[in-house]
């Protein structure tokens, strides 16, 4: 096998991301071990140079500033497992978001009116 067909080549700067973010989102919420936390550093590493770099050369100012925020939500995954803390966050367009969002109860009161309007009990 060919050393270029052995890895995956991304094409642009939002390849190179969009793998990143996957590859994040797969080892979230493993445990933390000295394996682990080389192989995320690495990956920001990649994103902090090779992909910082091409994402200049292609001169896109959204692309520099999701990569920029990719890279302090990536930061931010190793202070949190570095106090041991749980993550419940999600990789999804480059950003972090919570995996539960909140929400909102509906409670309706039936009153003796019209079946179409139901009160919401203010």
């Amino acid at each position: 096998m060919k050393n270029k067909d052995r890895y995956v080549q991304p094409h642009n700067t939002f390849e190179a991301m969009q793998t990143i973010e996957q590859l994040f989102n797969q080892y979230r919420h493993a445990i933390l071990t000295d394996e682990l936390l080389a192989y995320h550093q690495q990956l920001v590493q990649r994103l902090q140079t090779d992909i910082y770099e091409a994402a200049i050369t292609e001169d896109d100012q959204k692309q520099l500033k999701n990569l920029n925020q990719m890279i302090s939500s990536m930061q931010t995954w190793t202070r949190t497992k570095m106090m041991n803390r749980p993550f419940h966050y999600k990789m999804k367009h480059f950003k972090l978001l919570d995996e539960q969002p909140t929400t909102f109860k509906n409670r309706a009161i039936k009153n003796n009116g019209a079946k179409q309007h139901l009160s919401g009990g203010h």
